[in-house]
């Protein structure tokens, strides 16, 4: 029996906007979002790409204020690496689980023709955990450890010549699955007149490439003007340190050199305070929500296409979930039948075979035991013949050795008788 697939109903939703006639108390759904996300915590993930020595770990402890004791990164490691720390931080009451992955070894092979792939990879198994954490029948998403990155700081080394081709070629790779903000490290070793046309070759450069870098949304009427100016500050040109100095009153967080002090919170000696206020102070959640509905759904529906789901079939029409299993289903039974009904024929062809060399085998062993036997017989009569003519030759040697031996006594007798 055909089964039967019910039509999908459509409902058309009027709706109507109604004038309270006094407090119902939904206005504090706000608050209840807030308290509730405070209580959970908040996970904030980032990506921190650049060669060894560019300053990846001492920004970090910059940005957040504090030290990570992240252990120095040879220089002579044959492949790249992703080393992913995860901490757990609080201020004021709100607690945030960060975690700081570091490619570890990236551009110093010799041959640095696969230097994203690792990255790459570590990227798309994030995106594939969380997706079967998804696709599980008993879901615990609110407990899961979201591991998807959220943010890539692209470190560019400080050459003022422009972006190198592996700078290119990994940001055009990850520009789809990760939002990247492109930085100038180390930015105290380029003039002011050198860093700004560094600033606009390296856009150019990106531009000319169709890169796509993260751009601060400007949408929001709350934060469009900062972000719009903070978008043309692209790339940060920005100092790290872990030493404090003291100027003046105050102690404040720089580097000392013979000629002077670079201070790492001076605006005017770097963009350290813009990349902290676009990334932590006013954009941090919208990057963590350009992740999940910009990148991880684009991982998303594109693993879901390899499964074979699709929310339209081959007529461009809409299709259930449901549908798509039981096509699904149905397929994988009929294509299960077809590698049995295989299995079969193949067990009968290699059973019809067998029988075939058995039979041949104890065809031979036939011939062997005819051939045996014939030869057994020869053998045998052969043998018979040898007995029967030693038997005639031992009789006719005991009869002339009879004979003689009466010759000599007859011989014996005579010359008795002369004497």
């Amino acid at each position: 029996m055909a089964a039967i697939e019910a039509e999908p109903i459509k409902v058309e939703t009027l709706m109507r906007t109604l004038k309270l006639s006094g407090h119902v108390g939904f206005d504090s759904l706000p608050d209840q979002l807030v308290n509730k996300s405070v209580q959970n915590g908040f996970v904030f993930n980032i990506l921190c790409i650049g060669e060894t020595g560019l300053g990846k770990s001492t920004l970090m402890d910059s940005l957040f204020n504090t030290n990570f004791e992240s252990v120095p990164s040879p220089h002579n490691l044959p492949t790249v690496k992703l080393k992913a720390h995860t901490y757990e931080l609080q201020e004021s009451n709100v607690r945030l689980k960060l975690t700081i992955c570091d490619t570890v070894g990236y551009g110093d092979q010799v041959n640095k023709e696969d230097s994203f792939k690792a990255v790459v990879d570590y990227i798309d198994a994030q995106f594939e955990a969380y997706l079967q954490e998804e696709l599980k029948i008993k879901r615990s998403l609110p407990a899961y450890h979201d591991s998807r990155l959220h943010v890539c700081l692209y470190f560019i080394c400080p050459t003022g010549h422009g972006l190198k081709s592996i700078d290119l070629v990994c940001m055009k790779k990850l520009d789809t699955k990760v939002n990247i903000i492109p930085i100038i490290a180390k930015a105290d070793t380029i003039s002011k007149t050198e860093l700004q046309k560094f600033k606009s070759k390296i856009m150019h450069e990106l531009q000319a490439n169709g890169v796509e870098i993260y751009q601060f949304p400007v949408d929001d009427e709350s934060v469009s003007e900062v972000n719009g100016s903070m978008n043309s500050h692209i790339p940060f040109a920005v100092v790290g340190s872990t030493d404090f100095v003291k100027i003046g009153n105050k102690t404040v967080r720089a580097r000392q050199y013979p000629w002077g002090t670079v201070q790492v919170e001076n605006e005017s000696h770097c963009d350290f305070v813009k990349l902290r206020e676009m990334l932590i102070r006013t954009n941090m959640e919208d990057m963590r929500e350009k992740t999940h509905a910009r990148h991880y759904e684009l991982y998303r529906r594109r693993r879901l296409a390899q499964m074979g789901f699709s929310d339209v079939d081959a007529d461009n029409k809409p299709v259930s979930f449901q549908q798509t299993f039981e096509q699904k289903r149905s397929a994988h039974l009929l294509q299960l039948q077809q590698k049995e009904d295989e299995m079969k024929q193949m067990f009968v062809q290699r059973v019809k075979e067998k029988e075939a060399e058995l039979k041949e085998a104890e065809k031979e062993l036939h011939a062997k035991f005819e051939k045996l036997k014939k030869d057994h017989t020869e053998e045998k009569k052969r043998l018979e013949d040898l007995r029967k003519k030693i038997e005639d030759d031992t009789i006719e040697f005991n009869r002339r050795k009879q004979q003689t031996a009466q010759g000599h006594h007859t011989l014996t007798l005579g010359k008795s008788k002369k004497k």
